[in-house]
């Protein structure tokens, strides 16, 4: 197994809440290409029209909120511009990086602001998801904000984390890793090989990327944006992004919307427990409606089913599946996120069934490793199209790294596999990601409980697997303000790919404000 194949896994989810459209072919659109021509300085001065305003802003860092966005055209009637924030929100000396942003205008006569959007990650593009999924937002939406995304710091088109080169992360997102103690001191290796990369090529700022100094460039580009108070819609990791902000900013957070919450109160080893459950009942969820089709190449009961899906994942780790390229094949790790990727939405299914009826029948990997290069956003050159595993990495490590020490490791992975028996192990053995890390963990500062802040509806799926549904109840109980709104259903997340009950839970509150019911099941 990959020593990252947990936390790949965990939280990731730029494309992949929309796989099914996006497996079917769409493509992720780059960032901004060459402006056309520049705004008025009367349409650069903030998203709602209102000028910037530095009251608020931390001493020392007047200057960032303070200061006014240059808007440009950059294709398809979006408009981009870029944010200086500081590297470092503890020390306005340290120097600055940027934040790219992307936004459409709202295109009612009322506008209510702007709507920052966060699509997951740690790593994912928020340009990446506004400018590829705008029919995710819907019509109330459009009409009364400029929807504005933007890449976080460390991610994308903003000041990014920079390690390994293409070859070198391709090889290493390969990798499998046996669990004895040559195969630990080897993912220990690994692992350090990735924070020494990243450190050469990314400077200071890989200690900087944290969660909490994400959720102040937030608080900074409301300002920017000429907004009083924070209008956010986060799936995924973008829910903790967003309860990071209310906790830290209880009294400027406006409607928050968290949609696939992760719970955070829970450890980073309580987290992939219970991501390894979530897919484990993904899976079997798949295998049922696999085996009442007529061409699932998976046969017997459910469980038999499913030691088969198993079956295929030990294969590949023992005899890597071969590929139509006579460069490539298919190890465990690659076949796992083939797998995975396609659970985060029922309608990517079929794209599963394929590629197992492929391993089983035929001994091929194509179509997992088709599946798997998606899952990685590794294109056919072997270049990547983002640096979302290494913000992922970076982030994930400065905000919390789980336990590091073999014995507890073995431990944990114990009961992982216990709990989650077919896919278990590749959410096990994260702490070794981070255990030589060259920055610390960083020490929390916000509230848990946002105390003080208005109504957060926290949106859950019910047999979600990334965020199992369990996660959304206890964000919302964590909350002082918190709102439940349930979605009976599969997949990742809701707002966008599910039904009217949740779009219209979700838009009412944002656009006017009126809070569902707490406990609402759509």
């Amino acid at each position: 197994m990959n020593s990252d194949a947990r936390r790949t896994t965990t939280r990731r989810t730029t494309a992949r809440r929309a796989a099914a459209v996006l497996l079917s072919g769409a493509l992720l659109l780059a960032g901004c290409s060459a402006p056309a021509k520049e705004q008025s300085p009367a349409e650069s001065e903030g998203a709602t029209g209102g000028a910037t305003n530095a009251e608020g802003a931390p001493k020392g860092f007047e200057e960032f909120y303070g200061q006014s966005l240059e808007w440009k055209d950059c294709e398809d009637g979006f408009e981009c511009a870029t944010a200086s924030a500081p590297q470092s929100w503890h020390d306005a000396d340290a120097g600055t990086i940027e934040l790219a942003l992307v936004r459409t205008r709202a295109e009612g006569k009322k506008k209510t602001g702007s709507l920052l959007v966060n699509p997951g990650g740690p790593g994912g593009s928020g340009i990446d998801f506004v400018r590829s999924a705008s029919g995710t937002f819907g019509e109330p939406l459009r009409k009364s904000f400029d929807i504005v995304g933007f890449d976080p710091r460390g991610v994308g088109g903003s000041t990014p984390v920079t390690c390994f080169d293409d070859a070198r992360k391709d090889e290493s997102l390969s990798k499998d890793f046996a669990t004895d103690d040559a195969g630990l001191k080897a993912m220990a290796a690994e692992a350090r090989a990735w924070g020494e990369a990243c450190a050469e090529n990314t400077g200071e700022l890989l200690g900087q990327v944290d969660t909490q100094s994400a959720a102040r460039d937030m608080d900074m580009l409301r300002a920017v944006l000429g907004d009083e108070q924070l209008h956010y819609l986060g799936y995924s990791y973008g829910t903790q992004l967003g309860a990071t902000y209310a906790g830290l900013f209880p009294d400027r957070a406006g409607r928050l919307v968290l949609d696939g919450a992760i719970d955070t109160s829970l450890s980073a080893d309580e987290v992939s427990k219970g991501q390894a459950v979530g897919f484990e009942n993904a899976l079997r969820a798949y295998v049922a409606d696999c085996q009442a089709g007529a061409e699932c190449p998976l046969t017997g009961s459910v469980d038999d089913g499913m030691k088969q899906v198993r079956a295929v994942l030990d294969e590949a780790y023992e005899h890597p599946f071969p590929t139509s390229d006579p460069n490539r094949d298919v190890t465990q790790t690659l076949a796992f996120y083939g797998v995975a990727v396609t659970l985060y939405d029922e309608g990517s299914w079929p794209l599963l069934t394929q590629a197992l009826d492929e391993a089983i029948t035929e001994r091929k990997g194509d179509m997992l490793l088709y599946l798997a290069d998606f899952y990685n956003d590794r294109n056919s050159d072997g270049s990547f199209s983002t640096n979302s595993s290494e913000g992922f990495r970076a982030v994930n490590c400065l905000d919390d790294r789980g336990a590091t020490d073999a014995d507890t490791m073995r431990a944990e992975a114990a009961e992982i596999e216990k709990a989650a028996p077919t896919v278990g192990r590749f959410f096990s053995y994260g702490g070794a990601s981070c255990a030589d890390w060259p920055y610390p963990e960083v020490e929390k500062e916000f509230d848990l409980h946002a105390k003080g802040a208005p109504p957060i509806v926290v949106v859950g799926t019910t047999n979600d697997p990334a965020t199992p549904y369990v996660w959304a109840e206890g964000l919302a109980d964590t909350l002082d303000s918190g709102v439940l709104v349930s979605y009976e259903g599969e997949g990742h997340t809701a707002y966008g790919r599910s039904n009217d009950c949740v779009a219209g839970a979700v838009e009412d509150y944002l656009v006017d404000g009126t809070v569902p019911e707490d406990g609402l099941t759509c």
